[in-house]
């Protein structure tokens, strides 16, 4: 064999080899292909990311909640005397207005329980903000925090407290600004650095024409600590006082006839203090069908007619007989002796017949 005759068997071989090469290649990709699928498995798209907030919600001081507004100022505070304080431990909430549908009404001024040791109370107040006045809930905390720079007296003076404080677990007055009978409770100092003015004009807002006071630096750390809400004694306390008319400004002119009190939703007795140049407190009157604390209780003999709800038991009056002589006579008790029965009277025996003669037998003829 030739040169280029062994070339040429040289090349086919190879194409040869690359043919089948190139076909198990082809082969080996179409099994590599078909592969069984694997079963669906459902999977819930992720939760769309929260909407961004609104532009017009409005960020409140920390710790400060808004309750109510009005578009009227607030009348100024009731010029009052500080009640003693009726039990060691308690603290002075100072009064303030509220506002409701009839317009602006008094809370008086009150001694409270704290919710726990340790916290102070920290007074609401109005502000005006947005063409409106708003008021500020008081709250609870460990320091007092912002109420406006209003001066409601009795230590709050429109900064800080300055009628007591906390040591060893339990709270000590300042005699100074407060008014605590020194020989039931003994917790007390005299402070007199710390001056309860008596403003001529006691406004009792802050904002334009009213009190311009912003918060310190240690009243907007107060607001950032933990708060404790108003406590149920409080609570009811508020609630008596929108009940009672005499505590609307309307019917007042800004003098409550109750301006504190000496204990909580206590609106009459003793500890109760009006406002100077208030009215007369009226008396309460007692419910309709609320017998006298004198009324005489209801004789052995008398029947009561029972009771309903809401009415207190009474005694039935006897009602008049309309011929006494034609009365039945009264029905025996059990065990009651029988009311002796008179007789009716005999009628008077006739005379006796005369008797006849007796005949003489010895007359009679035979």
């Amino acid at each position: 064999m030739s040169k280029l005759g062994n070339i040429r068997a040289s090349l086919t071989v190879r194409v040869a080899l690359y043919a089948s090469v190139a076909a198990v290649s082809m082969l080996a990709g179409c099994v590599a292909t078909v592969r069984v699928p694997q079963p669906a498995v459902y999977v819930p798209p992720p939760p769309p990311p929260p909407p961004p907030p609104s532009a017009s919600i409005e960020v409140a001081t920390p710790g400060v909640s808004i309750e109510v507004q009005a578009t009227e100022p607030p009348p100024p505070i009731p010029d009052y005397q500080q009640p003693p304080c009726p039990e060691d431990g308690w603290l002075w909430t100072p009064g303030y207005w509220a506002f409701s549908t009839g317009g602006y009404y008094w809370i008086p001024g009150t001694w409270v329980a704290p919710p726990v040791v340790g916290v102070l109370w920290t007074p609401g107040y109005w502000g005006f903000v947005g063409g409106v006045y708003r008021f500020n809930a008081g709250y609870w905390g460990p320091h007092v925090g912002f109420y406006g720079g209003v001066n409601y007296g009795f230590g709050y003076g429109g900064v800080g407290f300055g009628g007591g404080r906390w040591a060893g677990g339990h709270f000590s007055y300042n005699t100074a600004v407060v008014n605590v009978n020194t020989t039931v409770i003994h917790n007390t100092y005299v402070n007199k650095t710390v001056i309860n003015n008596v403003t001529v004009n006691r406004v009792s807002y802050n904002g334009p024409g009213g009190v311009a006071a912003q918060p310190t630096p240690a009243e907007r750390a107060a607001a950032s600590e933990p708060h404790t809400a108003p406590t149920s004694l409080q609570t009811q306390h508020l609630h008596e006082a929108l009940r009672n008319p005499q505590l609307s400004a309307k019917a007042n002119g800004g003098h409550p006839a109750i301006a504190a009190t000496a204990r909580p939703a206590a609106f009459s007795g003793p500890g109760v203090v009006g406002a100077k140049g208030a009215p007369p407190l009226k008396p309460v009157t007692p419910p309709a069908h609320t017998p006298p604390a004198n009324a005489a209780r209801p004789m052995e003999h008398e029947e009561a007619r029972p009771t309903e709800p809401g009415h207190p038991q009474t005694t039935a009056p006897k009602a008049p007989l309309a011929n006494a002589a034609h009365a039945p006579p009264p029905a025996a008790r059990p065990g009651a002796p029988k009311p002796a029965v008179k007789a009716a009277p005999k009628p008077a025996p006739k005379p006796a017949a005369k008797p006849k003669p007796e005949k003489n037998e010895k007359n009679e003829k035979p």
